[in-house]
């Protein structure tokens, strides 16, 4: 009966290296985090505050500050515009302002081209990057990972009217899913994923690295088709 041979010892460089990686694996994402709510805080501040008369601050806080005053400012005047906006008065005011914005040429194609981005980003739409799938691009043969938005209608549907249903789909780029290309595909050429929308954006910044568990998966609820 042959006996294996015991293992080789490893080095203490090694051990150390490999105590780095997984150190480094446990405090980057945290400190990451910190530095960009921390950064974003800092910026909010610094841009808000200075826009604030201090003639309209309450008495206890004239002269005080404290980090997140200007986000804690910004997201109380968010919400009053925001409950203005839905009386008759604020909607007035908004389509009087809007009126004058499209009399800008350069601010009006800024302005409508931003609010196009907001309304879309923060819609609450139950068709909107829903799923996951993969679509063949840039040519036959070639997989990538897309995000379904929604039917393709309109002039689109007209122009594409082949009998043939077509599908909005959002194609990202790597490492960056903010930016990409809207593709209209026949939905007989699209192939739904099982991942969600936050794993398969996961694949895609991190280059194909981070990929779903199968038993993460296998203990997904069904979808409905």
């Amino acid at each position: 009966m042959t006996t294996e041979p015991p293992p080789p010892k490893r080095g203490v460089l090694a051990l150390l290296r490999n105590s780095f990686l997984t150190g480094l694996v446990i405090v980057a994402p945290a400190v990451l985090t910190i530095w960009i709510i921390v950064a974003t805080v800092e910026f909010i501040d610094n841009r808000v505050l200075p826009l604030i008369p201090r003639t309209i601050l309450p008495d206890f806080l004239t002269g005080m500050t404290f980090p997140g005053m200007g986000v804690l400012i910004f997201l109380i005047f968010t919400m009053v515009v925001g409950w203005l906006a839905k009386g008759i008065i604020g909607r007035s005011l908004i389509d009087w302002g809007e009126r004058i914005v499209s009399r800008m040429p350069v601010v009006r194609s800024v302005y409508q081209g931003l609010k196009q981005i907001a309304e879309t980003v923060f819609a609450q739409s139950s068709t909107s990057f829903n799923r996951a799938c993969l679509v063949e691009y840039p040519r036959r043969g070639i997989w990538a990972i897309a995000f379904i938005s929604t039917d393709t209608r309109g002039e689109i549907a007209g122009h594409l009217g082949t009998g043939e249903k077509h599908i909005a789909v959002f194609l990202p780029t790597t490492p960056n899913p903010t930016s990409g290309f809207l593709l209209f595909v026949p939905e007989a050429d699209v192939k739904p994923l099982e991942m969600s929308v936050e794993d398969a954006a996961k694949l895609v910044i991190s280059a194909g690295l981070v990929v779903p568990a199968p038993d993460k998966l296998d203990n997904r609820p069904a979808r409905r088709r």
